[in-house]
């Protein structure tokens, strides 16, 4: 159960607890019960990353980020997740992140300039377009059916999209597509990168959830008719788009569990500081031996996750895909942090629903974890396939004897 995080690591996560709790939560506590922050105050947050030097941990220090490696960034990412306004503060968000860190892995030194520069300076904003209304593309991405079609040197893309995290605000969508009708999905299918202002696209909605304000990003639904953007804008190689996909959701399961992490460890935080203070029948309430054991539990599991999510990335950091094991620790987590905040909810009684507190906020927002990037069933799949792979019949052998 021990792990040992790289020391840049430890040392950027030290300015980033620093960054969050000196500049991030007195802002959140300003903005806690509003509908929305304006841009401007995000644009004052990111200045001030910058000047403790945890901005853009995950970016190439040539696009003005602190270029740290897979490993190395997780607990700062855990740092950020403490806040909803930490990872948009220091650059580190969903769906950003990860497609930033798509167009750093495969893409061109053109779609780099266009793209990836300014998504690393928060110049532009993007969405990440897979699921489907209806029929899958999410869980099931089998049932893909948005097309493009190749006509001459441009791509011709029809479709429906919907919960495009990020959708309202993006500049670029990110699309998956199938250019290859006559192929398997997972081979005939390619990520394109289509401009907000082409023609033919049309952010329907931005759908109504639970969680997302004040800070949530938003979900949205997207209509392709006829958009036409150049060949060339394909972002890695034609038809291997889910091959793409598996490089940019694997890491972007782990920074989300980590993210989430940083949620439940702060949630607790608020429930043990406020149950030394709530007095109650002649006692504060952290005496009480069922209220102490509750968040040793959740504590305990906490810790689980980490180790689980660390386990996995040195696994992707030694160059294996680390499927199952990412699996493993996002289901794990999700349901750890879920269970930590609903715990500290529970503990801080009518503070914890109210919104003077932000334990409400991460209610609704941790709640998305369990579906978003994979619901749990969809990786619970996944190992269980796993592990009825190679059944070990030769464990029945002292069974059969009594079962004839």
């Amino acid at each position: 159960m021990e792990y040992h995080d790289p020391d840049v690591g430890q040392e950027v996560a030290e300015r980033a607890r620093e960054f969050v709790e000196n500049e991030v939560i007195p802002v959140e506590r300003e903005w806690l019960g509003h509908e929305s922050i304006p841009d401007s105050v995000i644009d004052d947050l990111r200045e001030t990353a910058r000047q403790y030097e945890v901005y853009g941990p995950q970016i190439p220090e040539e696009y003005g980020g602190l270029g740290l490696d897979f490993r190395a960034m997780l607990p700062v990412f855990e740092e950020a997740g403490r806040s909803l306004l930490g990872g948009l503060a220091m650059r580190c968000a969903a769906p950003d992140e990860g497609n930033m860190h798509t167009l750093e892995i495969v893409g061109t030194k053109e779609q780099q300039q266009r793209w990836l520069a300014p998504l690393a300076a928060g110049e532009l904003n993007s969405g990440f377009c897979m699921t489907e209304p209806m029929q899958g593309g999410g869980s099931d991405p089998k049932m893909l059916s948005t097309t493009a079609e190749k006509e001459g040197d441009e791509w011709v893309i029809d479709g429906h999209k919907w919960w495009t995290t990020g959708g309202a605000d993006a500049d670029v969508f990110l699309v998956m597509a199938r250019t290859d009708p006559d192929a398997h999905p997972y081979e005939g299918a390619s990520i394109i990168l289509v401009p907000r202002d082409t023609d033919g696209v049309e952010v329907v909605r931005d759908i109504p959830h639970l969680g997302g304000e004040p800070v949530g990003s938003s979900h949205s639904e997207v209509r392709f008719d006829g958009a036409r953007v150049p060949v060339e804008n394909t972002l890695g190689p034609e038809n291997a788009g889910f091959a793409v996909a598996q490089k940019r959701l694997g890491p972007a399961r782990l920074t989300h569990c980590m993210r989430f992490g940083g949620m439940a460890d702060r949630a607790l935080d608020i429930a043990t500081a406020y149950a030394s203070e709530r007095e109650s029948f002649g006692e504060p309430i952290a005496e009480k031996q069922a209220l102490r054991f509750r968040v040793a539990r959740s504590r305990t599991r906490l810790h689980a996750a980490r180790t689980m999510i660390r386990h996995a990335a040195d696994d992707i950091a030694a160059g294996e895909e680390a499927r199952i094991g990412v699996a493993m620790a996002k289901v794990f987590t999700a349901n750890v942090a879920q269970e930590a905040v609903d715990e500290a909810v529970q503990i801080c009684g009518g503070n914890g629903i109210g919104k003077d507190l932000p334990l409400a906020d991460f209610y609704e927002n941790v709640r998305a974890f369990r579906i978003i990037d994979g619901a749990d069933e969809v990786h619970l799949r996944s190992i269980a396939r796993e592990a009825f792979a190679e059944p070990k019949l030769d464990e029945l052998e002292n069974v059969t004897r009594f079962g004839q």
